[in-house]
């Protein structure tokens, strides 16, 4: 159980009870640290349930966190990147703060519909006008005699 709370930004918190880690063998180098410690952290967040978070920030967390959710709705963050449990520790807490951070973020503004400047228009007219001409001088020369 993850004690302390973990601080996103002025308006949420995430209370220490709704994470949860796991301590397991990490692979890669490490020699025998990395064969008899259990290094790598495995951080556990009930998103879909989290009372920490809104209804829009959840929604776009479970967007963003992918193949990371499962069905239940438990966000599951693998960490092995360090050698040391600590360090592993922080580096989970960090990227499950960055998912919400981005999650949080306000949607875009909406397009604003605009015209085509006056110039803009009449320089295409005239292009087409040009071009009409061009193809009218492909046909058959005729002469009415």
């Amino acid at each position: 159980m993850a004690s302390d709370a973990l601080y996103i930004d002025d308006r949420i918190t995430i209370s220490g009870w709704e994470l949860t880690e796991q301590f397991v063998l990490a692979s890669g180098p490490g020699g025998q640290n990395v064969n008899k410690v259990s290094t790598a952290v495995q951080l556990f967040f009930n998103l879909a349930n989290s009372p920490s978070l809104n209804d829009r920030v959840k929604a776009n967390a479970i967007r963003l966190a992918g193949r990371r959710l499962s069905k239940d709705g438990v966000l599951m963050i693998e960490a092995s990147r360090f050698r040391s449990q600590d360090r592993n520790r922080e580096d989970a807490r960090e990227r499950l703060k960055e998912l919400i951070l981005e999650a949080a973020k306000p949607p875009p503004p909406p397009r604003k519909k605009t015209k085509p400047t006056k110039g803009s228009v009449e320089r295409r007219l005239k292009e087409k006008s040009g071009r009409s001409e061009v193809k009218k001088m492909r046909g058959r020369p005729g002469g009415g005699d």
